[in-house]
């Protein structure tokens, strides 16, 4: 079986461009005024605690406080922007992408744990879901059917109806994992 990407590296390849744009932005303040209206819509877009940290950052804030009240994802995504200000050279490949692949395994097996009745699976997949609907596009979309694949929808095509090409791929893994894992 293959290594499944760390949570964190998930999350820097999903947010790689964002999280270099920040340390440009911080590195070089003409682009700040270039860097407000995305975190605008960031903090609209659910993720206002994380705007507010990079907020206190932008006003030269470093210190341990800035990291109270975030959670996980925006701890990784913080601590990626302190660490590129300090080294650029850690800063996340801007090619780095989501490995769809590691991916499904990983859902589907949330999938069929909380169709079993695992109420912490269950519990896990409606936190990722809430995430990935802010994500918006086709993670939104995946996370908006969650609760259809958890009770047995398994036709392809109106469940990835909207998405695009990407989503449509990350959607027919999880499938396949699901018939993998509960053959007919």
């Amino acid at each position: 079986m293959a290594k499944l990407p760390s949570a964190a590296e998930q999350v820097l390849a999903a947010h790689a461009h964002f999280i270099h744009t920040v340390v440009a932005a911080l590195g070089d303040r003409s682009r700040l005024a270039a860097l407000m209206p995305q975190l605008d819509a960031a903090a609209e877009a659910g993720w206002g605690n994380l705007v507010g940290a990079l907020r206190q950052v932008i006003d030269g804030r470093r210190d341990a406080s800035i990291r109270l009240g975030l959670d996980d994802e925006d701890r990784i995504l913080l601590d990626a922007i302190l660490a590129g200000l300090d080294d650029p050279a850690t800063l996340p490949p801007l090619a780095a992408r989501p490995d769809g692949s590691a991916a499904a395994p990983g859902l589907a097996a949330l999938i069929d744990a909380a169709a079993r009745g695992d109420v912490q699976a269950l519990a896990a997949l409606a936190s990722m879901a809430e995430q990935m609907m802010k994500a918006g596009g086709d993670m939104a979309r995946l996370g908006g059917i969650m609760r259809r694949l958890v009770n047995g929808e398994r036709d392809r095509e109106r469940l990835g109806r909207g998405m695009g090409a990407l989503g449509r791929e990350l959607l027919a893994g999880v499938l396949d994992e699901l018939a993998r894992l509960r053959p007919q």
